[in-house]
């Protein structure tokens, strides 16, 4: 194989990472998922295996929030239809963009993210509003995704100030620890977090409907699990804090609260909010794996899913992940190795990037040569601080890279892979996608 055949195969590789990864957001959207789990006739609401006879409740009040808040309004909207007639419906919209259309009757707040914003606030605090006027008589439909832990968030102190809960948000956000870890400590400093939600709605009938972005094991971990018995505690939190050094770098109203053990406990299991909820996971980061196995297996690939190295830090996981499919290749000629979750990257540079194109750039100086091809994106098609979804590389990346003067190890070290990436062409661009289930990585070999 001459110089212009390799490089048109490994061009080749490039955009089958691509496609694979276009099918599995494609697949795993949430009008496919709602036109699979909620349906509506006759004023019966079916969503997953519970029935609700809509009639028979004097008002329904939806609560929409997260990057999907949007999508998941208008899915809704979309298939229960005209279904409402006769009930007293509205609801409250939280998302990180501005909506392309709105449900009429429902009121709409643009939250912040990563860290929380005034409108964050606002939604919160009509959000309770709403829920306090909820009766047994009523029916709660909350819709949840990722992302909904900043965008709507009012502090449980009323003495920390907006700027302070951005410091602290920012705090946790750059201290490397795990998404479940970070949840812990925001569902204790919130007055919506950790089921809080659930018991100002008690004692109305509750259904959450998730398109999750935390680990299957940890659904409660979900935008700080508002509606879900809290499985951790404030001696977590304590410990959380000790273990990433995090009462230095938070602001003194936070700080505090720490320093004098003074955290509140969340609802837990055997609180009576939760006597008549239901949880229903519509969508999840296995339901990304599912589809880009199937679109890997069309294209003619022996497909091996490796999802242990979430919640790794970067560095890690793509040395695990790159040897896994060096292994895989003495196997088979054409291998995808996938691999779902999120890395963790402890932040020390001033760059633009995010977790995935930080690793996809660790895994270019690891892959020099060789005929692999690794792409790594998130689902919300947002990665950290860029307006890219993650990065594509191969073993020709560091070449093309050189010839024209970009610089590998700086780029890496000042957190600043955007730009790299953004020169060679190699960004996976997908714009905000409306849906939030974690991050896929696609390592093809061959």
């Amino acid at each position: 194989m001459n110089a212009d055949q390799r490089e048109s195969q490994f061009r080749d590789m490039r955009e089958t990472a691509r496609e694979i990864f276009r099918f599995a957001l494609q697949e795993a959207s949430i009008a496919k998922a709602f036109a699979r789990d909620v349906h509506c006739e006759r004023g019966v609401l079916r969503i997953c295996e519970d029935l609700y006879e809509l009639h028979s409740y004097s008002r329904v009040f939806v609560v929409a929030m997260g990057k999907a808040g949007h999508t998941m309004a208008e899915s809704f909207a979309h298939h229960v239809g005209e279904s409402f007639l006769g009930t007293s419906v509205d609801g409250i919209v939280a998302a990180s963009v501005d909506a392309p259309a709105q449900v009429r009757g429902f009121r709409y707040f643009h939250g912040g993210h990563p860290t929380p914003n005034a409108e964050s606030i606002q939604a919160a605090t009509a959000i309770l509003k709403a829920l306090d006027a909820q009766s047994a008589a009523s029916l709660v439909i909350f819709m949840i995704s990722g992302g909904g832990s900043s965008i709507v968030e009012k502090p449980i102190d009323g003495e920390i100030s907006l700027d302070d809960l951005i410091a602290t948000y920012r705090a946790l956000v750059l201290s490397g620890a795990p998404i479940a870890e970070i949840n812990a400590i925001r569902k204790h400093l919130s007055l919506v977090k950790g089921g809080r939600l659930a018991r100002a709605a008690f004692p109305a009938q509750q259904v959450s409907l998730l398109v999750s972005d935390v680990p299957d094991s940890t659904p409660d971990a979900l935008a700080s699990g508002p509606t879900m018995p809290d499985s951790t505690s404030v001696e977590d939190c304590y410990r959380i804090a000790e273990k990433h050094g995090l009462a230095q770098q938070l602001p003194q109203s936070t700080r505090e609260l720490f320093e004098r053990h003074a955290l509140e406990e969340t609802p837990k299991s055997d609180d009576q909010s939760f006597y008549r909820s239901r949880w229903w996971t519509l969508l999840s980061n296995q339901t990304v794996i599912e589809q880009a196995k199937a679109a890997a297996e069309s294209a003619g690939f022996t497909v091996h899913v490796d999802n242990s190295c979430d919640d790794w830090d970067y560095e890690r996981a793509g040395s695990y992940l790159v040897e896994r499919v060096r292994e895989l290749r003495k196997e088979c000629a054409h291998v995808c190795l996938l691999s779902g979750g999120e890395v963790t990257v402890k932040v020390t540079g001033g760059g633009v990037g995010g977790r995935n194109q930080q690793f996809a750039l660790a895994c270019a100086t690891k892959i020099a040569g060789e005929s692999i091809t690794v792409l790594s994106a998130g689902t919300d098609g947002v990665d950290g601080n860029s307006p890219v979804a993650g990065a594509v590389v191969d073993g020709t990346t560091l070449q093309r890279a050189q010839a024209q003067g970009l610089d590998t190890t700086a780029a890496l070290e000042k957190f600043d892979a955007y730009p790299f990436f953004s020169a060679l062409g190699d960004s996976v661009e997908t714009g905000p996608t409306g849906n939030n289930l974690r991050d896929l990585r696609i390592l093809l070999a061959y």
